[in-house]
């Protein structure tokens, strides 16, 4: 069924067969984060604030002769060490101009600036945050798509504001390598 008029349009949006498999993976880690944070104890989660998965979403921009502007998608595990750290995964995908992909594995150590009262969050949390792991990068190179690796690092800050005591919105803007910068936004669930 070639020459259809509809199929140049479809085709631009159909995803490469390497994004299908992270995405993939991207949500099987994300399930094994839920169902590992939810292990924690319900004595420990009476003296630490409880587990929580994230949904990021925002923009990021990698350092080149240019800026090279990308969409960021992700999520995260967060689980409380002492009423103030926590740690856990992070797997973000970036998708840039043309075929530019990126993949950020990260484990992540976060500290709150505000520790829960009375067994309840605070209305307002900042925090910061640092991490590091492995990265991947595949981009279209002459006939073929090349991908690389390399370990990375990225740090930042940020504030949660609670909606209520298990739904939180938040913000942060970290700084990492391979060089660049991100904004990004999202929507957390206390577990």
């Amino acid at each position: 069924m070639g020459g259809g008029v509809g199929e140049p349009f479809l085709t631009a949006f159909a995803p490469y067969r390497a994004e299908v498999v992270m995405l993939t993976r991207l949500y099987s880690w994300l399930a094994l984060a839920a169902a590992l944070t939810c292990a924690v104890s319900a004595n420990a989660q009476s003296i630490r604030p409880p587990s929580s998965i994230e949904i990021l979403a925002g923009h990021a921009g990698f350092a080149d002769e240019a800026t090279l502007e990308h969409s960021v998608f992700g999520g995260a595990g967060r689980i409380y060490v002492t009423p103030r750290i926590s740690v856990g995964p992070e797997i973000t995908y970036m998708r840039g101009p043309g075929d530019d992909r990126d993949w950020f594995f990260l484990g992540n150590f976060m500290y709150d600036f505000r520790s829960p009262r009375s067994g309840r969050p605070p209305l307002v949390s900042p925090f910061v945050i640092a991490g590091g792991g492995f990265f991947t990068h595949s981009d279209r190179v002459g006939t073929g798509i090349y991908t690389s690796g390399e370990g990375t690092f990225a740090a930042g800050a940020g504030t949660r504001v609670h909606i209520t005591d298990r739904v939180y919105v938040m913000g942060d803007l970290r700084f990492g390598w391979e060089w660049h910068y991100r904004v990004t936004g999202g929507v957390g669930i206390s577990l």
